[in-house]
Protein backbone atom coordinates (compact mmCIF):
# COMPACT_ATOMS: atom_id res chain seq x y z
CA UNK A 1 0.00 0.00 0.00
CA UNK A 2 1.16 3.49 -0.85
CA UNK A 3 2.47 5.76 1.93
CA UNK A 4 -0.17 8.25 3.02
CA UNK A 5 1.93 10.65 5.08
CA UNK A 6 2.19 13.23 2.31
CA UNK A 7 -1.08 12.47 0.57
CA UNK A 8 -3.99 14.82 -0.02
CA UNK A 9 -6.08 12.62 2.26
CA UNK A 10 -3.63 13.11 5.12
CA UNK A 11 -3.61 16.88 4.53
CA UNK A 12 -7.41 16.88 4.83
CA UNK A 13 -7.22 14.87 8.07
CA UNK A 14 -4.58 17.17 9.56
CA UNK A 15 -6.55 20.27 8.58
CA UNK A 16 -9.65 18.84 10.25
CA UNK A 17 -7.69 17.99 13.38
CA UNK A 18 -6.19 21.50 13.65
CA UNK A 19 -9.43 23.29 12.78
CA UNK A 20 -11.32 21.19 15.32
CA UNK A 21 -8.90 22.29 18.03
CA UNK A 22 -9.19 25.91 16.96
CA UNK A 23 -13.01 25.70 16.78
CA UNK A 24 -13.16 24.71 20.46
CA UNK A 25 -10.76 27.57 21.20
CA UNK A 26 -7.89 25.49 22.51
CA UNK A 27 -4.28 26.40 22.00
CA UNK A 28 -1.80 23.63 21.32
CA UNK A 29 -0.56 24.00 24.89
CA UNK A 30 -4.10 23.64 26.24
CA UNK A 31 -4.68 20.41 24.32
CA UNK A 32 -1.25 19.11 25.29
CA UNK A 33 -2.04 19.74 28.95
CA UNK A 34 -5.35 17.87 28.67
CA UNK A 35 -3.52 14.96 27.01
CA UNK A 36 -0.66 14.95 29.50
CA UNK A 37 1.79 15.59 26.66
CA UNK A 38 4.09 18.38 25.59
CA UNK A 39 3.05 21.14 23.20
CA UNK A 40 5.66 19.88 20.74
CA UNK A 41 3.77 16.61 20.36
CA UNK A 42 0.61 18.47 19.33
CA UNK A 43 2.58 20.67 16.95
CA UNK A 44 4.40 17.75 15.31
CA UNK A 45 1.14 15.86 14.93
CA UNK A 46 -0.67 18.78 13.34
CA UNK A 47 2.24 19.32 10.93
CA UNK A 48 2.25 15.64 9.97
CA UNK A 49 5.65 14.86 11.49
CA UNK A 50 4.07 12.50 14.01
CA UNK A 51 1.17 10.13 13.34
CA UNK A 52 -1.79 9.25 15.52
CA UNK A 53 -3.18 5.77 15.76
CA UNK A 54 -6.94 5.39 16.10
CA UNK A 55 -6.80 5.06 19.91
CA UNK A 56 -4.74 8.25 20.21
CA UNK A 57 -7.12 10.04 17.84
CA UNK A 58 -10.04 9.04 20.06
CA UNK A 59 -8.19 10.44 23.10
CA UNK A 60 -7.44 13.70 21.26
CA UNK A 61 -11.06 14.13 20.29
CA UNK A 62 -12.25 13.34 23.82
CA UNK A 63 -9.78 15.93 25.15
CA UNK A 64 -11.47 18.46 22.87
CA UNK A 65 -14.97 17.26 23.89
CA UNK A 66 -15.64 16.11 20.32
CA UNK A 67 -17.51 13.01 19.23
CA UNK A 68 -15.23 10.42 17.62
CA UNK A 69 -17.90 8.94 15.35
CA UNK A 70 -19.09 12.36 14.16
CA UNK A 71 -15.48 13.37 13.40
CA UNK A 72 -14.91 10.16 11.43
CA UNK A 73 -18.13 10.61 9.46
CA UNK A 74 -17.11 14.14 8.50
CA UNK A 75 -13.61 12.97 7.62
CA UNK A 76 -15.04 10.22 5.42
CA UNK A 77 -17.34 12.73 3.73
CA UNK A 78 -14.43 15.04 2.94
CA UNK A 79 -12.14 12.24 1.78
CA UNK A 80 -14.77 10.95 -0.65
CA UNK A 81 -14.51 14.28 -2.50
CA UNK A 82 -10.86 13.39 -3.21
CA UNK A 83 -10.82 9.77 -4.38
CA UNK A 84 -7.72 7.67 -3.94
CA UNK A 85 -5.42 7.09 -6.88
CA UNK A 86 -4.30 3.72 -5.53
CA UNK A 87 -5.87 1.24 -7.96
CA UNK A 88 -5.68 -1.57 -5.41
CA UNK A 89 -8.23 0.26 -3.28
CA UNK A 90 -10.62 1.15 -6.07
CA UNK A 91 -13.68 -1.08 -6.29
CA UNK A 92 -12.86 -2.87 -3.03
CA UNK A 93 -15.56 -1.29 -0.88
CA UNK A 94 -17.72 -4.42 -0.77
CA UNK A 95 -14.95 -6.38 0.98
CA UNK A 96 -14.52 -3.66 3.59
CA UNK A 97 -18.19 -3.90 4.62
CA UNK A 98 -18.10 -7.57 5.55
Amino acid sequence: MRKTLHSRHNEIFLDMLRLSREDVRLRQTDLAHRLGRGQGTVSKTERGERRLDVIELRDWLLAMDLDFVAFMRELDHRLRRHPTTDRRLLGGTSRARR
